[in-house]
């Protein structure tokens, strides 16, 4: 008899498990993608009192930024805002700085993880898309699998879906429009789409592109396409490259050694070594570009003619099957390690590039799950909707400015080379890459809410924040992390709205979601920062001539003057609505010719108090052009005469006026 109630209970326990993980899901908001942008999402939508799954197809949070994409690329941190801004303020928080956005994979998706905990988001791991189901123009429901093998599928029903991924995977199963590659010039009226063969990360003229040199019967070595140049600015299916984002160490007491990957092939490197002996300039900083991070530790990207960019070698990527993808993310993954140990140990490598590689090798502590390699490969660009609206090269240079921005951007408008060809220059045939692109000099601009949005006529209910609605150079611009993560808390709150207003996401109040995007930025109800910029007239005065510049500016520009006799200034006031302790912080670009000091005034409305900051102390970091600077702590109310005052007292050089931040105290 005991055995048998044994049984009943062993069995019942099995079938209520079986229940629980065949029984559908009912949520609010469903995200798919554990990306940055993923958290940030799910995180946001639980903060608007959704309830909220967060699917992620692999067992890690945080896609590129904890990948090995710790040496963040920005364009301005003007532009980021919200709780993105927030990461990178936690970020500094845990390396005892302000701000910081240089860290180690292992620091980012541990934050990551905080913000889920924080939220209390329900997370399902190794689970990804099999199917969508539609009613009309709605998303009822999704099909999720095990990514890896064992259990069964799971059926999650929510009001609202955003996809976070990098491919648009469910925006493609929702029926959604998108284009894949590079449109031709003619299509949005550019200049830099399309087929574009300019000199960045390009070959000397002379590479001979054959196995064996002068004879093209031969062949091409590897990695070198057979197709012609097409004409300039015509489109193509091709995509820009992938690579990984590489976190490799110079501690030694940390350091797992690069080891000969399977299938290792020196042949596949071949061209680098021409590429070497036809500039000697190439050197081991401009073949890898280690970008240092903290602890030793650094962010390896693709630099020169021949890197870390497996260009030509993804073109299925964007729409293959879950097992093509595998395949082309390990052969990114082969190539790239062999790459490394190509560098450190092919007796052919000049020398002195071989030594510095020798110095690098696997760092224990990052990746200690997958052999101290990056799950995430740098997907730079897959499936991109074609939405309500699309970005394109008009709005990165300011010539065009949406209305219904929820997010900027400020990065160069930057495509990877899309492939390896063979032309013809002066009679000699050689080799080139084609496809890259890197046009910068403007401003941060705007993003517009409707790229986030498909058509009304193909869904109604669905977000995309990461595959947005782009032209390929247009996504070229706004592809950056930080940025996706501002857009999927644009995009979380929308969809809050939409539920709440029982209508569809195209027919929200664009307009309030900019208020509640402005007013509750961290969207828990804290007092919102305040920040003062140089160009917002309303609350800045001088006195003696100051020049406008825009290079390494917060923002749009920044003031600059010497000392020639007369004490100049530039005062920064504030609008506090809430009384309270507020931390005050000025920014400094990095400008040549700086004051070795510049002297400063901050008023309470009460007393002033003089600051001084010298030059020699500023810090900047990275790819940022400035940093921000701490002033202390103030008590600051309503009505009172709060003012920042930068001067060119005792000043024995340039002094700039940028921007002045007032953060309250929690």
């Amino acid at each position: 008899m005991k055995k048998l109630l044994l049984l009943v209970i062993c069995f019942s326990v099995f079938h209520s498990k079986l229940d629980a993980q065949s029984t559908p899901v009912t949520v609010d908001v469903c995200v798919y993608g554990g990306s940055s942008a993923g958290v940030m999402a799910a995180y946001t939508a639980k903060k608007m009192g959704k309830s909220v799954i967060l699917i992620e197809p692999g067992r890690h949070l945080g896609g590129l930024t904890s990948g090995g994409l710790g040496y963040t690329d920005i364009g301005n941190k003007f532009a980021i805002s919200g709780i993105a801004r927030d990461y990178y303020r936690r970020i500094g928080k845990h390396y005892g700085k302000f701000e910081q956005w240089i860290f180690e994979p292992h620091v980012a998706e541990n934050l990551f993880k905080e913000y889920i905990k924080r939220a209390d988001v329900t997370v399902l791991y190794n689970h990804r898309l099999a199917s969508a189901k539609k009613q009309g123009d709605r998303i009822q429901s999704i099909t999720i699998e095990p990514s890896t093998g064992g259990g069964g599928n799971r059926v999650i029903n929510a009001k609202m879906f955003l996809d976070c991924t990098y491919e648009g995977d469910l925006m493609a199963k929702a029926g959604v429009s998108y284009t894949v590659g590079r449109e031709d010039n003619k299509t949005y009226n550019e200049t830099y789409n399309g087929v574009q063969l300019l000199d960045k990360h390009q070959f000397a003229d002379g590479v001979d592109p054959y196995k064996v040199p002068g004879k093209p019967e031969s062949g091409l070595l590897w990695g070198i396409s057979p197709a012609q140049l097409q004409p300039m600015g015509s489109g193509n299916k091709q995509v820009q490259t992938y690579n990984f984002r590489i976190c490799l160490t110079s501690d030694q007491a940390n350091m797992i050694p690069i080891t000969k990957p399977e299938g290792y092939d020196s042949t596949r490197y071949e061209l680098l070594l021409r590429a070497i002996d036809k500039n000697p300039k190439l050197a081991f900083n401009t073949i890898l570009k280690p970008d240092w991070m903290p602890n030793h530790k650094t962010d390896i990207n693709n630099n020169g003619p021949f890197s870390t960019d497996m260009i030509g070698m993804n073109y299925e990527y964007p729409e293959g099957s879950y097992a093509r993808r595998a395949e082309i993310q390990k052969q990114h993954e082969l190539y790239n390690k062999g790459l490394l140990y190509f560098i450190g140990h092919d007796p052919r490598m000049r020398k002195d590039i071989q030594a510095e590689m020798l110095k690098l090798g696997y760092p224990k502590d990052e990746y200690t799950d997958t052999g101290n390699w990056s799950t995430q490969m740098y997907v730079r660009e897959a499936r991109r909707m074609v939405g309500e609206y699309v970005m394109t090269q008009a709005n990165c240079q300011g010539r065009e400015v949406v209305p219904d921005g929820v997010g900027m951007a400020a990065y160069t408008m930057d495509s990877h080379n899309c492939q390896r060809i063979v032309i013809e220059k002066n009679g000699v045939k050689m080799v080139k890459n084609e496809g890259d692109v890197q046009v910068g000099g403007f401003p941060p601009y705007p993003i517009a809410y409707r790229c986030l949005i498909p058509k009304a006529a193909e869904c109604k209910n669905l977000l995309v924040p990461v595959c947005l609605s782009a032209s390929h150079i247009a996504y070229g611009s706004i592809r950056m992390e930080p940025v996706f993560m501002v857009l999927a808390q644009s995009s979380a709150i929308a969809a809050s709205m939409a539920i709440d207003g029982n209508t569809s996401v195209q027919a929200i109040d664009v307009k309030k979601l900019q208020q509640l995007l402005k007013a509750n930025p961290l969207a828990d109800g804290s007092t919102p920062e305040i920040l003062v910029d140089n160009d917002d007239a309303a609350h800045v005065t001088h006195t003696g001539e100051w020049k406008r510049d825009n290079k390494g500016a917060y923002g749009l520009s920044y003031f600059s003057t010497t000392a020639d006799g007369a004490v100049k200034s530039m005062r920064f006031t504030p609008e506090v609505t809430k009384a309270g302790t507020y931390q005050v912080y000025l920014y400094f670009p990095k400008v040549a010719g700086a004051s070795a000091n510049t002297h400063i005034t901050v008023s309470d409305g009460k007393q002033p108090k003089a600051v001084t900051i010298r030059e020699a102390d500023i810090r900047v970091e990275g790819q940022t052009a400035g940093e921000w600077v701490s002033l202390g702590a103030y008590s600051l109310s309503p009505g009172q005469k709060n003012y920042v005052e930068v001067s060119t007292q005792g000043a024995d050089g340039v002094i700039v006026a940028d921007a002045v931040l007032f953060v309250p105290n929690k």
